[in-house]
């Protein structure tokens, strides 16, 4: 009996389990995101770019929309203005007569629903990529594959790198570095995944970038850290790139306006 009456309780907790509960999240007007990353890479001649614009949605919603019917344009210090075509209704906006020159200052503006939206930053460059070393007995068990990928930093100068790592079908992997402790040395970018294996493609990217991109990416990078685990860690807050809303500061927008002279090293696992 006392069994027939245990069973009947579980049987009514598992069914008082399978009530819906309805989560009401806040749901915030929409921010405009700026992806304006334009790289100049060694050997190119740097003429196209794009920039991409979306807007914020709702924390459910897989979809990104694109932020359509902007006018976007970039001017340099020489007083050239170039001006971002939009890809059909994409949010895409594309540019193919960019110039790019290291250490010129660029101006991004952007008039979207009638608010004006403007960057500035300038375009640093960047030392090539010497070499890449693989170590195969990598990580703490020992039997992970490590990749350095070697530079030299200019003397007397402060620096800043950004690294990027991608393999395909991965989100690529980014890494920020600065030369403070490292000045006019060669040093290494570093990568490791469990998951590598003999014969994958790594393309690695190391872009010059500004000390105020540098200092953002840290925050940023430290923010998605996925590997923290810490239960009483801090929540991430919003992280405020360089773009600013002339016309209306507290509809402040997301993302960042960088340039960047990028070197691009193809490297096969061995």
């Amino acid at each position: 009996m006392k069994k027939i009456v245990y069973i009947i309780i579980l049987g009514f907790l598992i069914s008082s389990c399978e009530d819906v509960i309805d989560v009401n999240l806040k749901t915030a007007e929409p921010r405009l995101v700026i992806d304006a990353s334009l790289s100049w890479v060694k050997g190119t001649q740097g003429n196209e770019q794009e920039i991409k614009l979306s807007l914020t949605a709702p924390y459910f919603d897989n979809n990104i929309p694109p932020a359509t019917g902007a006018t976007v344009t970039v001017s340099d210090s020489n007083n050239n203005t170039f001006n971002f075509i939009e890809q059909g209704t994409s949010g895409i906006y594309t540019n193919n007569t960019f110039i790019p020159e290291t250490y010129s200052t660029y101006t991004l503006s952007i008039n979207y629903n009638n608010e004006i939206y403007t960057a500035i930053e300038t375009l640093f460059p960047v030392v090539p990529i010497d070499y890449v070393e693989q170590n195969d007995n990598g990580g703490f068990s020992g039997d992970e594959i490590e990749i350095k990928a070697y530079y030299t930093d200019p003397e007397l100068e402060e620096n800043y790198y950004l690294f990027e790592f991608s393999t395909p079908g991965k989100v690529p992997t980014l890494e920020v570095y600065d030369d403070e402790f490292n000045n006019g040395n060669q040093i290494f970018g570093f990568y490791s995944d469990e998951d590598l294996e003999t014969s994958d493609n790594i393309t690695i990217k190391i872009s010059g970038i500004s000390q105020r991109h540098y200092d953002f990416m840290f925050i940023l990078l430290q923010q998605t850290d996925d590997e923290s685990g810490d239960p009483f860690e801090t929540q991430p807050a919003t992280v405020r790139g360089n773009c600013v809303n002339q016309t209306n500061t507290d509809n402040y927008p997301l993302g960042y306006f960088r340039l960047t002279e990028t070197d691009v090293f193809n490297y096969t696992v061995q």
